[in-house]
């Protein structure tokens, strides 16, 4: 027992191979990436979080600070436009001007006002005067610009001096845009006279989502919005925020620079609170980030280590395919054997030899292959003596009975005239003789099967009393391809009996090869009585059947052969394979047609 232990493992096998090389190629790797891991160490993690989240900061703030500079610009255009300036004083004061002046004027106003709503991100421009007319480039139906004197921060307006601005935190839309934008971000100044006294208001609205637009463009789990002097949140992609407090309003009141960074904990987390004051107001934006998502460079470190840990799997990978390989070399190359041997070649070995188990199982395979060669050769030899017996026997079914009515057709010819006639007719008997019985090959060319049926023709018109037409349409192409003897006869004498009824018309041979040149398409078609979808049904089914029965009996005539439709059928099987078909159609006074699909040996196609 303790000897069986001790006993080293047979390291030819197959199995003990692959799984040392599997063993090696998966512990080699991981233990170098543990080594490496633990080499690596962390740095400068908080330095790279703030410098990034910083440098994202200056760009959103430039952004909105863009933003709300387009919006004190449309109040800039208003207060230095001497036009705007000129008609408003007008209208405050009272004075009377020619009406068609007044109205070309006060067109000319709303069509600036209107032009302005195109300039950057779309605005809501308000002018309210003190003697409560307004202007606007929005209709009035939509919202009334005089409900702005309402709102509780328009009294602050009275205190601004010259070009100051009052900022409008967010509030309700009032414009037809709440579906899309619930809250609005305003910007007001006031209209003075050179006196300095207030002769109105201008008002510039923007929606809020198009400042919070800007935020969806950062990434890495940052949450950004913008916080007013009081804490509370004046934007944000959440709407459901807005206007509430800021959780870390205290961090953000307290930073002094205008753009910062810091670091706060939130209970068990650690959040990256970003910082940066709007140049126009007391409004800050700020950002807030997992501290965990900000550090970039432990990520880098990892990502390191993962590269490394890719690179070294891939080269043991590639190390473990190439043993693999090598191992499984002769498996590859007795299943390629296989492959060819399945698509008929046993002339194929393997040559696999060695002491494992792959050695001796390629020594049996080609053991195997020859014991089947050699039974396969004994079945053929055995096919083919039986094939040649039966085509013996088919070819040799010559009713002498035609012989004699042949003869004594003859005889009664010569009797009666003595002329041409009697002379071609017994030369055609002679030729046709000769073919049939002086012959010993099982097949002829289709060129002189098809001599062999012109001489038969021409012995039945001279029996019968009016001629049939033999027409024949034959690619030459096809004359040297070997075919059973008396595989037309049969087919032309049943047209004669049966479809011509022994009256005049035409049977025609034709050939067809070009829907496919693999495939030889022999047609024997008359225009005689034709037959019903009955009897054609009746007879495809007879020729469907591979095994019928030859000795039977079933379809001999007194014709020249004894050879029956079927019986050619099963001929041609034999000689051409399960490829050979043959079909049978035809109608009631249009004539039948016998199509033949003959498969090509190779050495028998035309080479161009």
């Amino acid at each position: 027992m303790v000897r069986r232990l001790l006993r080293l493992p047979d390291f030819r096998s197959v199995r003990a191979k692959l799984s040392i090389a599997s063993i090696v190629c998966i512990l080699v790797p991981a233990v170098l990436t543990m080594l490496i891991y633990n080499s690596l160490t962390k740095e400068a993690v908080e330095q790279q979080a703030t410098t990034n989240a910083t440098d994202a900061m200056k760009q959103v703030n430039g952004s909105v600070e863009n933003l709300l500079q387009g919006m004190l610009n449309l109040l800039n255009y208003i207060q230095v436009n001497s036009d705007m300036q000129a008609f408003f004083k007008q209208v405050v004061s009272g004075r009377q001007a020619d009406q068609y002046d007044q109205f070309m004027a006060m067109n000319r106003i709303i069509q600036q006002l209107e032009a302005l709503t195109y300039i950057g991100e779309k605005s809501y421009i308000s002018i309210i005067l003190t003697n409560g007319a307004t202007f606007t480039n929005y209709p009035k139906d939509e919202f009334d610009p005089k409900a702005f004197l309402d709102e509780p921060w328009f009294n602050h307006l009275k205190d601004l001096a010259g070009l100051e601005s009052y900022w409008v935190e967010s509030s309700p839309t009032v414009f037809y845009e709440r579906y899309e934008s619930p809250y609005q971000i305003s910007v007001a100044r006031t209209l003075r006279l050179d006196s300095s006294k207030i002769y109105g208001y201008a008002i510039v609205t923007m929606m809020e989502n198009k400042v919070s637009r800007i935020f969806d463009g950062l990434k890495g789990g940052r949450d950004v919005m913008i916080v007013d002097g009081e804490g509370r949140i004046i934007s944000s992609p959440n709407r459901e925020r807005i206007n509430e407090p800021f959780s870390y309003s205290r961090q953000v009141l307290e930073n002094v620079p205008r753009t910062s960074s810091e670091i706060v904990k939130d209970g068990n987390r650690k959040i990256l609170l970003t910082t940066s004051s709007l140049a126009f107001n007391d409004w800050h934006l700020v950002t807030t980030q997992p501290y965990q998502d900000a550090i970039v460079n432990i990520s880098s470190i990892f990502n390191r280590v993962f590269v490394f840990q890719v690179v070294s799997f891939c080269v043991f990978l590639l190390l473990l395919l190439m043993l693999m390989r090598t191992f499984t070399k002769p498996l590859i190359h007795l299943g390629k054997v296989a492959s060819s041997v399945q698509r008929g070649n046993l002339e194929v070995r393997s040559g696999v030899r060695g002491g494992d188990e792959i050695g001796r199982l390629g020594f049996l395979f080609d053991q195997m292959l020859d014991r089947i060669k050699e039974m396969l050769a004994e079945v053929s030899r055995t096919q083919a003596r039986k094939r040649k017996a039966e085509l013996a026997m088919l070819q040799a079914q010559i009713n002498p009975h035609f012989l004699f009515n042949v003869l004594n057709s003859i005889r009664m010819k010569v009797m009666r005239s003595g002329d041409q006639d009697s002379a071609k007719m017994i030369a055609s008997l002679s030729k046709l003789l000769r073919m049939t019985i002086s012959r010993e090959e099982d097949a002829i060319t289709l060129l002189e099967e098809i001599e062999l049926l012109s001489h038969y023709v021409e012995l039945m018109n001279l029996r019968q009393k009016e001629e049939v037409k033999l027409l024949v349409d034959v690619d030459a192409s096809a004359f040297q391809i070997k075919v059973p003897r008396f595989i037309l006869q049969p087919l032309v004498e049943n047209a004669l009996i049966h479809g011509l009824s022994q009256n005049a018309g035409w049977i025609r041979v034709a050939t067809d090869r070009k829907s496919d040149p693999r495939f030889l398409v022999l047609v024997v078609e008359d225009n005689g009585s034709g037959m019903d979808a009955e009897a054609a049904r009746k007879l495809m089914s007879r020729l469907s059947d591979s095994l019928y029965d030859t000795d039977s009996g079933q379809e001999r005539n007194a014709g020249l052969s004894g050879i029956g439709v079927t019986n050619v059928a099963e001929r041609m099987r034999i000689m051409f394979g399960d490829r050979f078909r043959m079909t049978v159609s035809g109608e009631p006074g249009e004539g039948t047609k016998v199509r033949m699909h003959i498969a090509i040996r190779e050495e028998e196609r035309p080479h161009v």
